[in-house]
């Protein structure tokens, strides 16, 4: 589950740069990371738990999203950039799992997933 988080993470800033490419520092458990438009984010885990922090370079703004896993659920919640709520919760099971949440334009969202597409 901590490869989710960070791939979480890694969209987010995606999303935010146009890009993944980013130099990182710190240990395996908290570090930070910079992109080459100089946005930011920083990753604390502990246990089944991790948090983010992003800051966009660009517009000032902020994002921060937390995960914790519990066996086989994980729940995300995190405040957008926009300074907006949402929520995710994660179920997985065999080969397969479930999300769904509310995004932070408060709308619901689910998927499942199946087999090699997880």
């Amino acid at each position: 589950m901590k490869m989710k988080s960070l791939m979480i993470a890694a969209f987010a800033l995606a999303a935010l740069t146009g890009t993944a490419s980013a130099s990182c520092y710190g240990t395996s458990n908290v570090y930070t990371c910079t992109d080459s438009s100089g946005n930011t984010y920083n990753v604390n885990r502990y246990g089944g738990s991790t948090s983010v922090q992003g800051y966009n370079s660009s517009t000032g703004s902020t994002w921060s999203q937390n995960s914790h896993s519990y066996g086989n659920t994980t729940n995300t919640y995190g405040q957008a950039a926009n300074g907006n709520s949402w929520n995710s919760t994660t179920n997985r099971y065999g080969s397969g799992s479930s999300t769904y949440g509310t995004d932070s334009r408060g709308r619901s969202f689910n998927s499942f997933c199946y087999g090699s597409n997880c």
